[in-house]
């Protein structure tokens, strides 16, 4: 009798001379590894056995992915106890994996569930030969019953495919200590790279609790240990609805075989958010395994973990086998192609960033910390990202370092930026090939080239007012401001007249309404927007100015802020003296005169009373920054050099 022996590797190498029934190409044929199932039924180590699918079924899950159960052959004995593990369904959609397909099996987990039950999942496989190219069941296999063999030669041909296909190794075993006390491994740690293998941990009382593969997790298991790196850890955050009010945070796990979104709430944020550290690797043990809300995640993992009081979370300080925080970046260039609201991975150098600010969040009057930081990559491009929480009050980027992140939602206000969520992960300088390429490039040349936003967000600089530059003859030959959206630059230029007519009004008083006030001639000013009276006005800017550089000049309206910035003195106190000392209201107008600064200008062809002007408006001013200037200098000079030679 022959067995089943491989030499190792898988697809066409799986192929074996001198077959039986089912035939193949010429004198080639596929040899089924008999006594396989009875093999992997009684635990024993089988390296990457070839089966045949008798028949494939889908099953329903709930969330419109199906999952396949089969019924496999080794030629000797048929089990209907295997599922396709999902990342393998697309052997099923392209019509490889149909009923009589000959299959190499190149790993696989064996789940025991409450009954005592096993149910082997498939987590890869090989199509060796297609169901057209078999044309039948090969042998006459019998199903396959656990305790039951076929006698005395049902036994023998197991012992022989066991010794023969695999020798058997013994089980490494790790000891856990006591919960809340320091994991100290002397053996390696578990592995669950090849078929079937798997690890077993003794515990202080002395039982063993066996380590599985996130892969195998589901709700019908109760009892569970699994061994994986936090890849992704969320803020605490607080829920409010008809049942209550609490707190909880998220973490994202993976392992070797898979990855899974685990949550923990209220108690069990006290409990484990202090000793979960992103990156680190736990033995995890005792959650409760639900269907994921792929609305909140986007994992690939059909379950999720929900900590309990019953929860475990130990350190493994031996887990180096395991991978870190993967990452699909997509290049800054490439988001102007990405939808809205899609999440994306992203790297960058940051090239400048804003002061953390706090504002309120309408949406559950909330105050939260915010930050801009503004990403740079070898295309050329820059991106606004939008940092929330603990995240912008912790950054610094005065180092300009490499920042990673991933998961960040892709917004379309203005352009294309990038807000960070409370489920993405943000690595400052990450120990990777594309941090280190993307760190040589930017002190070579990039840190001297000139960036273009894709983030001209309205109302605020994009890119720290350091992006986009222009001159203003270059502005008006590239006609900007001529399309449906208003257009953005930078420029260095000097104020050379400011009209003081009509450049302050009295407006209403209330905090989110500027509308000029009407002076009643009662010691009363009625907003008609508010539709309202008040005892008094606060005083607001509308300031027209002339600016020129070395090439052209242009009309700007610089407004409440941007005003104060050039005059450099609040509207109150302005609104005061213009009342009070015309003349001391002029010596300050004068004074502003042929200063010379940064600015951040919006310009969009405006149409009143049928006829159209281009109208430009300053939305920030700021002393020049003469070391970026000099560097943005030096790096025309060297370009004009360069096309001139």
């Amino acid at each position: 009798m022959h067995t089943a022996k491989w030499r190792g590797g898988r697809g066409l190498e799986a192929l074996w001379r001198a077959g039986k029934a089912g035939g193949g190409v010429g004198s080639m044929a596929v040899r089924l590894s008999e006594g396989a199932i009875a093999s992997i039924m009684q635990g024993e180590d089988v390296g990457t056995p070839v089966l045949q699918l008798i028949t494939i079924r889908a099953i329903s899950t709930g969330n419109g992915l199906p999952r396949y159960r089969m019924l496999m052959s080794d030629g000797v004995n048929m089990l209907s106890s295997f599922m396709l593990a999902t990342q393998q369904n697309s052997l099923v959609d392209q019509g490889r994996l149909a009923a009589h397909a000959i299959c190499q099996i190149n790993r696989f987990i064996v789940n025991v569930l409450k009954d005592g039950r096993k149910v082997i999942i498939l987590m890869d496989l090989d199509v060796v030969k297609t169901a057209d190219a078999v044309g039948g069941k090969i042998g006459n296999p019998v199903q396959y019953a656990e305790g039951h063999g076929q006698g005395g030669q049902q036994q023998q041909q197991t012992s022989a495919f066991a010794a023969n296909e695999a020798p058997s190794k013994p089980l490494q075993q790790n000891r856990i200590p006591a919960a809340g006390t320091p994991a100290k491994h002397t053996s390696p740690p578990p592995t669950f790279g090849k078929a079937g293998s798997s690890s077993f941990l003794s515990t202080p009382g002395g039982s063993q609790v066996k380590v599985v593969p996130i892969a195998s997790l589901n709700p019908y298991q109760s009892k569970w240990t699994i061994c994986a790196r936090v890849t992704q850890k969320s803020q605490i955050r607080t829920w409010s609805n008809s049942r209550g009010e609490g707190r909880l945070f998220s973490i994202e796990l993976v392992d070797e075989s898979g990855e899974i979104r685990a949550t923990a709430f209220t108690d069990q944020v006290d409990k484990f958010f202090p000793i979960i550290e992103l990156n680190k690797v736990y033995y995890f043990s005792k959650g409760t395994l639900k269907t994921a809300n792929k609305q909140y995640t986007t994992v690939k993992n059909d379950y999720e973990i929900t900590f309990t009081n019953e929860t475990s979370v130990i350190p493994c300080e031996d887990a180096q086998h395991l991978p870190s925080v993967k990452f699909d970046f997509v290049s800054i260039g490439d988001l102007e192609n990405v939808s809205k609201d899609s999440i994306v991975d992203v790297i960058g150098i940051c090239k400048s960033f804003e002061d953390d600010r706090k504002i309120v969040v309408k949406a559950s009057n909330r105050e939260v910390s915010k930050r801009d930081i503004h990403l740079v990559d070898m295309t050329g491009k820059m991106v606004t990202v939008t940092l929330w929480g603990a995240e912008a009050e912790k950054f610094d980027g005065s180092r300009q370092p490499v920042v990673a992140i991933r998961g960040a939602r892709v917004s379309d206000f203005g352009g294309r930026s990038l807000s960070v969520l409370s489920s993405s992960t943000v690595i400052v300088n990450p120990d990777s090939p594309e941090s280190f390429k993307l760190r040589g490039w930017f002190d070579a040349e990039g840190q001297l080239q000139e960036c273009a936003s894709i983030s001209n967000a309205q109302g605020g600089p994009a890119g720290g007012g350091s992006t986009n530059w222009k001159t203003l003859y270059e502005a008006k030959s590239e006609n900007l401001g001529q399309g449906d959206k208003a257009d953005y630059f930078s420029c260095v230029a000097t104020v050379v007249y400011l009209r003081k007519e009509n450049c302050m009004y009295q407006a209403c008083p209330s905090q989110d309404c500027n509308k000029k006030v009407i002076d009643e001639q009662n010691g009363l000013y009625r907003c008609e927007k508010c539709d309202k009276e008040f005892p008094n006005f606060k005083y607001r800017m509308i300031l027209s100015i002339n600016m020129a550089d070395f090439q052209d000049n242009q009309w700007v309206t610089c407004f409440q802020e941007s005003a104060e910035a050039i005059l450099g003195q609040n509207a109150a106190y302005l609104g005061e003296l213009k009342e009070k000392n015309e003349q001391a209201f002029d010596e300050i107008i004068q004074k502003a005169n042929f200063t010379t600064y940064e600015f951040r200008i919006r310009v969009k062809l405006e149409t009143f009373n049928d006829e159209s002007r281009l109208k430009a408006s300053a939305m920030d001013v700021k002393p020049v920054n003469h070391k970026e200037y000099s560097k943005r200098l030096i790096m025309n000079i060297r370009k004009n050099a360069a096309q001139l030679a």
